[in-house]
């Protein structure tokens, strides 16, 4: 069984609507944070993928929206590599608050490119530390 990270975030009065919900393109920075705790999590950072010329735009990205976040709520992102090939890095995403309630689907999609945007195979130092964590059909 493939494993799993999960990010812990508070929900900030800034993220949330007048409505008292989480606005909807928060979660793409929700998402951002959880994806860069996961490569910490992995002995790396973006920054340090970044400076041996790595780096993975989205190159497109799908929310469902499942149940609405209010402020204070505690969600657990969890965060899977469901695609490395060659160039491509895919993610998917699901956000629950603290009851267990499912808040969000997500899939964001990557490309890795060296930083003058050039498509470049992903390190293979990457790809071994993502294998535990890619689920298998």
């Amino acid at each position: 069984m493939a494993e799993i990270f999960r990010y812990l975030h508070r929900v900030t009065y800034a993220e949330c609507t007048v409505g008292d919900h989480i606005y909807h393109a928060r979660y793409l920075d929700l998402l951002e944070a959880a994806r860069g705790e996961f490569m910490r999590s992995l002995g790396t950072t973006v920054l340090a993928l970044q400076d041996q010329d790595f780096i993975f735009p989205v190159i497109e990205a799908r929310l469902r929206y499942k149940f609405p976040a209010r402020y204070d709520d505690v969600l657990t992102i969890e965060v899977q590599p469901i695609l490395v090939e060659r160039v491509r890095l895919n993610f998917g995403h699901r956000v629950l608050n603290q009851n267990g309630k499912l808040i969000l689907e997500a899939e964001t999609f990557h490309a890795c490119t060296s930083r003058d945007e050039k498509p470049k195979r992903l390190p293979p130092e990457l790809v071994a530390k993502l294998q535990p964590f890619i689920p298998t059909i």
